[in-house]
């Protein structure tokens, strides 16, 4: 039978502290209790997608339980059965809970009692739930006083994206730890390293638009790797252009030309154009997203003096926010921000989208061409310039007629 396939997110997830990248704070942390045996008895961790809030919660269940050492330990084997069972979510002792699909009080009430028998063969039994901020009002209620004095052998470790909806009584009774957003440099070193490993080539611009597109997170790093290596048909080099086609960022110079016919009041232009990119079946609320992007981008091209630096984008696009960024200004491309943002709440409650963005792109067409508080005050002062003008050349041909009728040239 062929061997399945296992994506990079998988293959290349952390099986020891060590290998987990960006979170230096979590880990001296912990490695200071575990040698000063002073465990806590409930974690919860918190941090965007793919951080590596899963994989954490599994290594501290590592640590705790490695047969191979006589006591926790911050390096863990990752030999014995007791590593390998949690790796793989098949340890008795380590039970994992989704409380996205387990969010009743019954549900909770189930692990409630098992607390009450000790682990079968570990140190401890540990309860890893994840998403616990699914869980009900009543659920977290009935979990209150278990995680509060919960048995010696009694371990619970939470994973959550959504820590405001926690109750405080929980957070209270847990050591709470906050998995950073990696850098844009921390996603590229590694995004690199797994090419290597994996025996590919990547171009360096190929390599910026993925860690960019990745916003922080590890396993959408390696998502998107999969896919460009699956779109270049395994070939050894990944280029820009590999990437910037997979992500149709090639496609995006239609978005750029529509918002720059926007903001210069080219209505029959820029509805034709909108006609043309909504005529390959574009989601209009993604247009609207994307159009967003741009005027975020040249507005911080125009305000930022190195933006250039830290965006990450194929170079044709940054050539054509060059561009723009000295044709626009400032607050025309603040308004069209609001009109669009305004325009995004109208697409959810229309029933017809393509007619709403065709007024949307009206409005911002029309709208680009009033004049700025800057413009109004400037046209103040120079009327003010021209009224005094205008009076000293009065008082100038008085004068010349005074002088000429003096001298009796004008009866």
């Amino acid at each position: 039978m062929e061997k399945q396939y296992q994506v990079l997110a998988r293959k290349y997830r952390p099986q020891m502290f060590s290998e987990l990248i960006g979170q230096e704070a979590l880990v001296q942390t912990l490695s200071n209790e575990i040698k000063n045996n002073k465990v806590h008895h409930a974690f919860i961790l918190t941090g965007i997608r793919g951080i590596g809030k899963t994989t954490t919660a599994r290594l501290i269940a590592k640590s705790l339980n490695c047969s191979s050492s006589d006591k926790a330990t911050i390096n863990p084997c990752c030999k014995c059965e007791h590593c390998l069972s949690i790796a793989s979510s098949s340890d008795q002792d380590v039970i994992e809970f989704d409380a996205a699909s387990h969010t009743g009080v019954d549900d909770i009430r189930q692990i409630i009692e098992s607390t009450a028998y000790g682990p079968v063969s570990s140190r401890y039994k540990i309860f890893i739930i994840d998403e616990v901020h699914m869980l009900s009002k009543s659920a977290f209620n009935a979990l209150l006083k278990t995680l509060e004095e919960p048995p010696a052998y009694i371990k619970f470790i939470f994973a959550t994206t959504e820590i405001r909806k926690v109750p405080i009584t929980i957070l209270s009774r847990c050591q709470r730890f906050d998995l950073r957003r990696l850098t844009f440099e921390e996603i590229k070193k590694h995004i690199e390293h797994i090419c290597n490993l994996e025996g590919f080539e990547i171009e360096d611009g190929a390599l910026s638009i993925l860690s960019s597109f990745a916003e922080g997170s590890v396993r959408d790093s390696l998502s998107l790797l999969d896919r460009a290596l699956s779109h270049n048909n395994y070939e050894k080099l990944i280029t820009e252009k590999n990437v910037s086609e997979m992500l149709g960022l090639s496609g995006k110079k239609n978005i750029y030309e529509l918002f720059s016919s926007m903001l210069e009041g080219g209505v029959e232009k820029a509805l034709n154009q909108f006609d043309n990119i909504y005529s390959y079946s574009l989601d209009i609320n993604s247009l609207i997203q994307d159009l967003l992007s741009v005027n975020h981008n040249i507005l911080m091209a125009k305000t930022t003096n190195n933006f250039f630096d830290i965006i990450h984008l194929p170079s044709d696009q940054i050539q054509i926010i060059k561009n723009l960024k000295d044709k626009l200004s400032m607050g025309s491309l603040m308004r069209t921000w609001k009109m669009l943002l305004n325009g995004e709440q109208e697409l959810k409650s229309n029933f017809d989208s393509k007619k709403v963005m065709d007024i949307i792109i009206v409005n911002i067409c029309y709208g680009s061409r009033l004049p700025t508080l800057n413009d109004i005050m400037n046209q103040e002062n120079n009327k003010d310039k021209i009224t005094e003008k205008k009076d000293k050349n009065d008082d100038l041909i008085a004068d010349i007629t005074e002088m000429f009728t003096d001298a009796k040239i004008i009866e």
